[in-house]
């Protein structure tokens, strides 16, 4: 299973990880029924525990998530995280710590990356404001003006 991370959009995860003061947080990107093409993006931030527990359904939560704005974590058996992977610059704070979970990282559940596979999870700045955005899906034959709705290929 393959999901690119931009380096654009690696560079705005790590900005709000530092903003928030928050090394373990994550966007979450899950694939919804909905929206005006038949399928929808919906992404939020999460924050992931100090280390990934062995039986990931018992993954715990504290009130210091949400503290901090992030929803609690919840990492399930189905999830898979993907890290960039791209090359380290001043100021990576995995690459300082050399703590993987530390990097920016992307979740998704196994319902959504079988729709998202060969995907890039990119950031986008326009006029009318600016986002993390799934480009290049190699499923979709179709989607709103928005980029938040999508049709598949059956």
């Amino acid at each position: 299973m393959c999901l690119e991370i931009t380096a654009r959009a690696a560079k705005r995860l790590a900005k709000v990880m530092e903003k928030d003061g928050n090394p373990r947080l994550a966007l979450r990107i899950q694939v919804e029924s909905g929206g005006c093409h038949g399928f929808q993006y919906v992404m939020g931030l999460v924050t992931l525990p100090d280390q990934l527990p062995s039986d990931t359904n018992a993954a715990a939560s504290t009130d210091a998530d949400a503290d901090n704005g992030a929803k609690p974590s919840i990492i399930s058996e189905d999830d898979t995280i993907f890290t960039y992977a791209g090359e380290a610059e001043e100021g990576d704070t995995a690459a300082e710590t050399g703590d993987p979970l530390s990097a920016p990282k992307i979740i998704l559940d196994t319902p959504s990356l079988e729709l998202l596979k060969g995907s890039k999870v990119d950031f986008t700045m326009e006029l009318i404001g600016s986002q993390f955005k799934i480009v290049d899906n190699p499923l979709a034959t179709s989607s709103c003006g928005c980029g938040t709705s999508f049709d598949i290929k059956i």
